[in-house]
């Protein structure tokens, strides 16, 4: 879930810690190695990822669906695996400590490569350039950051959207998770809300929010990344790399892009 950024709370420390520890006692060790791919599981690819985050990861009708699912879905079907999806906390994926523990083998969370968490994990190739956008009544515009400042903001914790807010000295409403988020704007808590560009598009497509419109957009420069273990998991690393760009070629990526999220632009 996004652009999500590093803020690591006692809480948070406390779990690390202790996923930590099961690391150190041998949790963290794969069970077997396929195409040069170490999984925990046999037969399995198992992807620690946080939930709710539409459209890259979400749960329907019992099941967690979404773009990031199916681009993993991809991959396990590369390693004649399953994919298991496992809800963890965000702060043990950025950490390292969910894949350090042997929670699972990849991280796929719609999240921001960035420098600080790259000290932890190992990322891929960037798979999607994304945006922030702001969400509010139709007929309301926030074309730059400024115009912001004349509202009401409310914004998602940890995210790259709450750091972009906060870095133009922009006080925020602060909410748990994206589901959190969207009810705050709906119920009238905050007049506008910075989140993801394509989870804004999600939530846009359901009749239940037609009051409401893209109100401005605002191009951070980020880009999402999988995640392995940090210098345990090459093989893995370089087998999502290959499927990613073969998905590229072929137009399957395109296909799963315009399925959750909408017509892809050029050169994406």
């Amino acid at each position: 879930m996004s652009g999500r950024i590093s803020r690591l709370s006692a809480l948070a420390a406390a779990a690390a810690l202790v996923l930590g520890a099961a690391s150190a006692c041998g949790g963290g060790d794969a069970q077997v190695t396929v195409q040069g791919a170490k999984l925990v599981k046999k037969g399995q690819l198992t992807t620690c990822t946080h939930l709710p985050y539409p459209p890259f990861q979400f749960e329907k009708d019992g099941k967690v669906v979404g773009f990031d699912v199916d681009l993993m879905d991809l991959v396990a079907k590369k390693l004649g695996v399953t994919q298991k999806v496992v809800d963890t906390p965000f702060e043990t994926i950025k950490t390292g400590a969910a894949l350090n523990a042997g929670k699972c083998d990849v991280a796929a969370a719609g999240m921001t490569i960035r420098a600080d968490r790259a000290k932890f994990i190992d990322f891929t190739k960037p798979y999607f350039d994304a945006t922030q956008a702001a969400m509010s009544k139709k007929g309301a515009a926030f074309a730059s950051a400024d115009d912001l400042k004349k509202a009401k903001v409310g914004t998602q914790a940890s995210t790259t959207g709450e750091d972009f807010v906060h870095g133009a000295k922009i006080d925020s409403v602060s909410f748990d998770d994206s589901a959190a988020l969207l009810n705050g704007l709906r119920t009238g808590k905050v007049d506008v809300i910075v989140e993801d560009y394509p989870v804004v598009q999600g939530w846009l497509k359901d009749p239940a929010n037609s009051a409401y419109a893209v109100g401005g957009q605002y191009n951070t420069g980020e880009q999402y990344g999988f995640a392995v273990r940090k210098d345990k998991n090459a093989g893995l690393k370089d087998v999502i790399d290959a499927v990613i760009a073969q998905a590229r070629t072929d137009g399957s990526y395109k296909t799963i892009y315009e399925k959750w999220i909408g017509p892809m632009p050029e050169g994406h």
